[in-house]
């Protein structure tokens, strides 16, 4: 397959192996390090491989939307570690902290109203944010050590190698967590204390409806 060529760059995509289960913390800093530069990663969920930078690194989450083609009305969700990280970044209601507590870590991505610390890049035009706690150890390892929310939109493969083949002049880290299935998860709008089923996807939603 032919690589995508990132134009004056002649970076070379590291690839690191991470144990699923219990994630090396040494890799995990590393990943960590990546970030606070600005670096591009590829990292495993419960749902798909994400790419993934510093909610905070308007660069990077620029030449994200380059590669994935995707257009800047279509902000991408983000990563937080726990409910505690969400309540910074979106505005959480008692109903929406219940609902969040009963289902996360999990497949599921939550539409709020983000607050002013989200950048406006990252907004949509209803000032609403998708947020995403996902049942993986590495993702979690990597978020709660780098103290920042990380972008994740699908990186479209399962497989790290074949990522890394395809996005590597664009990436800085691509962790090898395993092969595994894709499957999207289950986003639903907590706007209003009125839950609405966006899409259908990994995460059981039978509660909303």
């Amino acid at each position: 397959m032919t690589s995508i060529k990132h134009s004056g760059t002649n970076k070379k995509t590291v690839t690191l192996s991470i144990n699923p289960e219990n994630p090396q913390q040494r890799h995990i800093n590393r990943v960590s390090e990546v970030l606070a530069q600005g670096g591009l990663i590829a990292y495993p969920t419960d749902t798909f491989y994400g790419i993934g930078c510093d909610l905070f690194n308007k660069r990077g989450i620029q030449l994200i939307y380059k590669l994935k083609k995707r257009p800047l009305t279509q902000p991408f969700s983000f990563v937080c570690d726990s409910l505690k990280e969400i309540s910074r970044y979106a505005l959480v209601s008692n109903y929406a902290y219940k609902t969040m507590k009963r289902l996360l870590p999990g497949p599921y991505t939550f539409i709020l109203e983000g607050t002013k610390l989200v950048p406006t890049i990252m907004l949509t035009r209803r000032k609403t944010v998708g947020i995403r706690v996902p049942d993986n150890q590495i993702a979690l390892g990597i978020v709660r050590t780098f103290g920042r929310p990380v972008i994740s939109t699908s990186a479209g493969y399962d497989d790290p190698l074949e990522i890394k083949e395809i996005y590597g002049s664009y990436l800085d880290i691509v962790i090898d967590g395993g092969v595994f299935d894709q499957s999207p998860s289950s986003v639903v709008s907590l706007i209003n204390d009125t839950p609405e089923i966006i899409r259908k996807g990994k995460g059981d939603v039978s509660s909303f409806l």
